[in-house]
């Protein structure tokens, strides 16, 4: 990586690099061998970090076409298309899907590939592998797989480290075992087990700085607290129920027509979302101060029969007086029901 910039020492014209936004890397690798070494090399992105252009990208995998993850910039509302996930599992779903030191990882699910005679899913309806993608080298790899196989789990990032809970296990069983995953030494712990299990699917967000499991249906939460002996309390939430989302440390929810910011005491409306009555299979996802909702598709009614799958993305700038909704670039590739959605700094 000698000699990058002419005239510039290596670290200096490093930092240059660093300034480059993420989309054009590619093009830059066209250059030179020493300019492909120092895009590819992890420098680039501790270089980043320190200049201060780290970027947040999200990345969303949908139904169609099958096991294909598509990163957007929001700040030039593009698409970025990755390598196709490499799982021997036709049509993964149900599976998690979080960042973490600079690596996007999708984790456990099964099989939403359904067989035409017997109608059951691959014959693989939980597992416990997990990949991970790496934006500097461009690649999936394989990670330590899970303890426990589960689909339709809460999964979310606490201090560092990937926090699993619930769901389902390969008999589709539901199950309270819960994990965490250390990045830096791919290693999986075993954790206190849930207090209770459902014969439903849950789902993870961090609130304050804590995990909280919400299991469709119930009025009920389990919250991780590190500070207690027993790991998880139980306690009754009168939420909302429907599509939720974490924007700026606030939890936002899709509700009879209407974006709801979910709080304690009370519930205020902040924006309409009548135009998604019919919208089904979405992802909702918050990035930056703006509300994301995406793919998904138009159900059947009594005049149309059709299912229409979708690439749309709407977004809701809540950061203003009056959120307004604005529609992004729709996705270039993905389309149809939202497998995961998830933010990446990189």
């Amino acid at each position: 990586m000698s000699g990058l910039i002419e005239g510039l020492p290596d670290a200096v014209a490093m930092r240059c690099l660093a300034r480059v936004p993420f989309y054009l890397h590619p093009k830059l690798e066209l250059v030179s061998h020493s300019w492909r070494a120092a895009i590819r090399s992890p420098e680039l992105f501790k270089a980043r970090q320190e200049v201060g252009s780290s970027e947040d990208l999200l990345c969303v995998c949908a139904f169609d076409p099958e096991n294909l993850w598509q990163l957007h910039d929001p700040l030039r509302d593009l698409w970025i298309t990755l390598p196709v996930l490499p799982s021997k599992i036709r049509h993964l779903s149900h599976f998690g899907a979080v960042s973490v030191a600079g690596k996007l990882f999708v984790i456990g699910g099964g099989s939403d590939a359904v067989d035409p005679l017997t109608g059951d899913q691959d014959g693989n309806f939980a597992t416990n592998e997990v990949w991970s993608y790496d934006p500097v080298v461009r690649q999936w790899a394989p990670r330590a797989p899970m303890l426990v196989p589960r689909a339709m789990f809460a999964c979310c990032v606490l201090n560092g480290k990937i926090v699993v809970a619930g769901g389902f296990t390969s008999c589709r069983k539901s199950i309270s075992q819960a994990e965490m995953y250390d990045p830096e030494n791919d290693v999986w712990i075993q954790m206190p087990d849930l207090h209770r299990t459902h014969d439903s699917a849950c789902k993870g967000l961090v609130i304050g700085g804590k995990v909280h499991v919400l299991h469709k249906g119930l009025s009920t939460v389990q919250i991780l607290d590190n500070a207690g002996p027993c790991g998880w309390i139980v306690e009754e939430c009168e939420w909302v129920q429907g599509p939720m989302a974490v924007v700026g440390g606030a939890l936002y929810v899709m509700s009879h027509g209407f974006i709801i910011k979910q709080e304690k005491e009370v519930n205020k409306i902040v924006g309409s979302a009548s135009d998604f009555r019919r919208r089904i299979g979405f992802g909702m996802i918050g990035v930056g101060d703006d509300l994301y909702v995406i793919g998904g598709f138009i159900g059947p009614d009594r005049w149309n029969w059709d299912i229409k799958p979708m690439a749309d993305v709407d977004v809701l700038t809540l950061g203003s007086e009056r959120p307004t909704w604005r529609q992004a670039a729709p996705m270039s590739r993905c389309r149809g029901t939202i497998l995961g959605c998830t933010m990446l700094r990189i």
